[in-house]
Formats: C-alpha cells, sequence, structure tokens
C-alpha cells in the first residue's frame, strides 16, 4: 500500500503554510483553457490556498505522471478535469495515498461526478467541492487477457456496452455530449449474445448467455439511468448486472424493467452482488473501463479496493 509522504516541518513558517492544490487537466476536454485555469486558481485563492500546480494530460499519459507529480508535490487535494478517462486514471494513481481528490466534469460522460452528486456546471461544482467535505470511497482493481493490473472507480464492461462506448462517433461526442452514445446503441442493438462464466467470491458460479455484463462500483449512468440502483461507492461491494434478452423485441422490457428500478431477477435481468467478480466469455468479445475501450479480450476479474480514494464531495453527500 502506497503510503503519502510527510514531511518534519523545519520552522514555524513552514507549519502554517497555505494549503497547496495540484490542478490536473485534460486541455482538449477543457474549452477556453485560460478562462478555466483563471477561474480555478482565483477560487483557490479565495479559499487560502498557495497558488496551484498545473498540469496537463498528454496524448500518451492520461494523467498517471502527472498525479504522480501532485503527490511529490505533497498536494493537499487534488482537483482534476477532464473525461471519464482521465478522471478514472488520476483516481487510480492515488488511491491509498488519503490525498482528497474533487473531479470537475469536463467529458462527455461525467459519472463518477454524477455519482457523488457534483453539479457539471463549472462555478457550481469548484463551489461544491471547495466548500465540500472528505468521503472515503471504493476503488475497484481489476485486470484480465492482455490487459495490466489496473483500477477503476465507475463501471467495467464486457459485451454490448463496451462495443456501444468503443463505436460512439467522436464528432458527436464532441458535438452533442453523452446522447452520441444513443446512436451507437442503435447500431448496435442487434450485438450478438455470448456464452459467459460468471464467479462471484470464488465460490459460486454462473453460466449465461449474455449481451452484457456490467461490474459496477456506482449505479447511474447518464440521464439518470439507475443500472445498478442498489450500488454505493462506498458499500464495499461489487455490483453486477446481467443483461441477456434473446431477441430485439425484449429490449423495451430490460429498459422498462431498468427505468423502474425493478428488483425481480429474470432470463432478461439479473443483478448480484460481491467483493470479486471474475468473468470469462467463450469469445473475444469489446470491453471497457470507466467508458474507455480497453480492447477486446475473453476475461475480466475485479476485487473491491474498500475506502481506497478520498473523494471531496459536496457538504450532505
Amino acid at each position: 500500500m502506497r503510503r503519502r509522504r510527510r514531511r518534519t516541518p523545519a520552522s514555524p513558517a513552514e507549519i502554517a503554510r497555505p494549503p497547496r492544490a495540484a490542478v490536473i487537466v485534460n486541455p482538449i476536454k477543457v474549452g477556453d483553457g485560460v478562462a478555466f485555469r483563471r477561474k480555478v486558481t482565483r477560487s483557490l485563492e479565495l479559499r487560502g490556498f498557495d497558488d496551484p500546480l498545473w498540469l496537463e494530460t498528454r496524448e500518451d499519459d492520461s494523467g498517471n505522471a502527472m498525479a504522480k507529480r501532485a503527490i511529490e508535490y505533497e498536494s493537499d487535494l487534488v482537483l482534476v478535469a477532464g473525461g471519464d478517462g482521465t478522471v478514472r486514471v488520476v483516481c487510480a494513481a492515488l488511491a491509498h495515498t488519503g490525498i482528497p481528490v474533487g473531479v470537475i466534469p469536463a467529458g462527455t460522460g461525467n459519472l463518477l461526478a454524477r455519482n457523488l452528486h457534483i453539479p457539471l456546471d463549472l462555478d457550481d461544482a469548484l463551489e461544491r467541492i471547495l466548500e465540500g467535505r472528505d468521503r472515503r470511497i471504493d476503488l475497484v482493481s481489476v485486470f484480465g487477457d492482455g490487459l495490466d493490473k489496473d483500477r477503476f472507480a465507475v463501471m467495467a464492461g464486457l459485451g454490448l456496452d463496451a462495443a456501444i462506448i468503443s463505436q460512439a462517433p467522436p464528432v458527436l461526442k464532441a458535438q452533442i455530449g453523452w446522447p452520441a452514445y444513443l446512436v451507437s446503441t442503435a447500431r448496435n442493438i442487434n450485438h450478438p449474445s455470448v456464452r459467459v462464466r460468471i464467479t462471484f467470491d470464488d465460490e459460486f458460479t454462473i453460466e449465461r448467455r449474455v449481451r452484457t455484463v456490467v461490474i459496477g462500483n456506482v449505479g447511474m449512468l447518464q440521464a439518470n439511468i439507475p443500472l445498478l440502483p442498489d450500488a454505493r461507492p462506498d458499500d464495499g461491494l461489487i455490483d453486477v448486472v446481467v443483461i441477456a434478452p434473446r431477441r430485439v423485441t425484449q429490449w423495451p422490457i430490460v429498459v422498462w424493467r431498468l427505468m423502474t428500478r425493478t428488483n425481480r431477477a429474470d432470463m432478461y435481468l439479473e443483478r448480484f452482488t460481491g467483493r470479486k467478480v471474475s468473468i470469462t466469455a467463450a469469445v473475444d468479445v469489446e470491453r471497457q473501463l470507466d467508458g474507455d475501450p480497453i480492447g477486446p479480450g475473453r476475461s475480466l476479474t475485479a476485487e473491491i479496493e474498500p475506502g481506497a480514494l478520498v473523494a471531496r464531495v459536496p457538504r450532505g453527500r
């Protein structure tokens, strides 16, 4: 477990130093970078912070090196502005450090921000984060064939959901945001089912022919769709949904059950919980972590890391 390094103060002045913040930004996701920087810097200054350390992600690094630099800086708070992929990488790198992470929504999905009740408006989000409280939440460690061990904060998936994410038109995502996924959903509605074996906590195994399996640390999708209505980011459990309509005409039943938060299990939709989940598919299928395609494969294994991340959330949440 990586621990946050503590310095030994050398003088009373050092003891009283202003709090430090690092701001990790995906410049592609933040429109007017100059205005954004001015606004964030001013908001931090008003709350007694020193000039923040600004770090931009790169095409070849979505935030890992930047998060490590924030740790070395001995940050008292890390703000991350970007899409779900940037947020995931930064949160994974800051696991078990004790450094609070505040998510500023700037992507297409903003799923962690939504599930932590952080507003999507920049001014409102900054206000709620900087005046908020620290809350320990779980992360999920994950590995699979062709995938180095990693972590996610929101959801991982195998099958249809990953195909929808990987095939969502980038131009539409940039123009209209998350509704671009609806276009991809329509294109993939006949995505083939696949035989999978799912094992929970190394004890209980099921076999199903499914359209998709989603592993969640939180449960809410865009448009407030409760994919996993009982999921909580700090309950020490992984929630799993298995979706398996056999024909296109059965999809309305699945959608109705999702929207009405029906917990009854049947052949179309089942939910499970556990601390560890292993999925093995009969053939290669698309996979995703927090909205980022990670390429096809046959396996995903996820295990909960309770309280691994300190998240800065609005008060009352």
